[in-house]
């Protein structure tokens, strides 16, 4: 019978090897052109591979293993599996089938909460289940009165794993040990340095409020707060070129194009998607793109090329509800600027205390290139732009 073969797919120059994390589906499924078949997770990213063609899935090489761009790992006879064929096969695949597909991230949680994936309802593409689904799945399970899926028929609940005294080895995924490999390497190459600053969100938040219903009915996207501060980082890279350059031997390399890195929490670890360009677009095409790239990123969908390149980097911790923090540099990079939480705080205006909006911002910065008083002057610059928006339009 003809097949296809479904070989490990080209994702970028610089990546030569990963590491099929998991398989969507089990052995002897029916499969079409297009649909999810592994997670191939590399040092870059985690991401989706589809189906190259329709008919039965017949997998040659096992979830965890190590391949190389081009392998073949499995192949897909022609014609589509029928019912019959699909129960034809062997008891343990059988079983296998209705089995949910998990993330390594999202099989950490289940593992370590002893949930049954079966009884988690996923809300991610295709039913999958997601790390916020499983966590709240576990917190659910650890409520007073909650059954745990672990529980024996005898309503008797599992000795934990600190009374049993027992530890669980996980290796490390390519992505987060590439993310470990690069945060070691800033903080030990650089001359690691961070200057504070705060910022006044009143005129962005009031923007916002008075044009947002507008802004999304005319661009189809919502206006948020990060087309703002990439806008304005922009402008500044411009104005501060050494705050965009990098340290190269002895050389410092001066980047004309100003490519803002955006960094994306995902279930597989922190990526950082570039947006190329981000000094030429409008506030609606930035939000666009951030947003494509940030939903490909936590779809795994996300190419490694999309995520090298840039010159700059921004990190809102503030979603998550930092107050403050030193972000780490994007190494090579030479500079990173850190957003964090909006609080209403008492500050003094015009000789009156009123309470305002207030953001910490945070630059980190290599301090080898770039001098304190060119981080300060460049911060103040970004915080002058974003509490007058105006001068983002009119560039001055």
């Amino acid at each position: 019978m003809a097949s296809v073969s479904v070989e490990v797919p080209s994702v970028g120059e610089s990546v030569k090897e990963g590491v099929l994390a998991s398989w969507i589906v089990v052995d002897g499924a029916s499969v079409r052109e297009g649909d999810d078949l592994f997670e191939l997770e590399t040092d870059k990213a985690t991401m989706v591979v589809p189906s190259p063609g329709s008919g039965t899935l017949r997998i040659r090489v096992a979830a965890g293993a190590e391949v190389k761009i081009g392998q073949a790992v499995a192949e897909i006879e022609a014609g589509v599996a029928t019912a019959a064929a699909a129960a034809a096969s062997t008891p343990a695949k059988a079983a296998a089938a209705p089995t949910p597909p998990l993330s390594p991230a999202v099989r950490r949680v289940v593992e370590e909460s002893r949930l049954d994936p079966a009884a988690i309802g996923g809300t991610g593409k295709g039913g999958r289940i997601t790390k916020a689904d499983a966590l709240a799945a576990a917190a659910a399970a650890t409520r007073p009165g909650a059954a745990s899926p672990a529980q024996s028929s005898a309503g008797q609940r599992p000795a934990s794993p600190a009374a049993e005294g027992s530890r669980r080895r996980e290796h490390m995924s390519s992505l987060r040990r590439s993310i470990a490999r690069r945060l070691v390497e800033a903080k030990t190459l650089t001359a690691h340095l961070t200057t504070f600053g705060e910022l006044d969100m009143s005129r962005i938040l009031e923007l916002r409020r008075a044009h947002q219903e507008a802004f999304q009915a005319r661009h189809g996207v919502k206006l948020g707060l990060m087309s703002f501060f990439i806008k304005a980082a922009s402008q500044a890279l411009g104005e501060f070129p050494t705050v965009n350059a990098m340290i190269d031997g002895d050389d410092v390399v001066y980047n004309d194009a100003r490519d803002i890195g955006v960094a994306v929490s995902t279930d597989s670890g922190l990526v950082v998607p570039v947006i190329r360009g981000a000094d030429a677009k409008s506030l609606a095409a930035l939000e666009r793109e951030l947003g494509e790239l940030a939903a490909r990123a936590k779809e795994r969908r996300i190419l490694p090329d999309e995520l090298a390149g840039g010159t700059f980097t921004i990190t809102n911790g503030g979603v998550f509800g930092s107050l403050l923090s030193t972000p780490i540099i994007n190494y090579p990079q030479s500079a990173i600027l850190g957003m964090h939480a909006i609080e209403q705080r008492p500050v003094v205006v015009e000789g009156a205390v009123v309470a305002r909006p207030m953001m910490y911002l945070a630059l980190s910065y290599d301090h080898r290139l770039i001098d304190g008083r060119e981080a300060i002057t460049f911060l103040l610059r970004v915080k002058a732009l974003c509490e007058a928006p105006e001068r983002l339009l009119l560039e001055v």
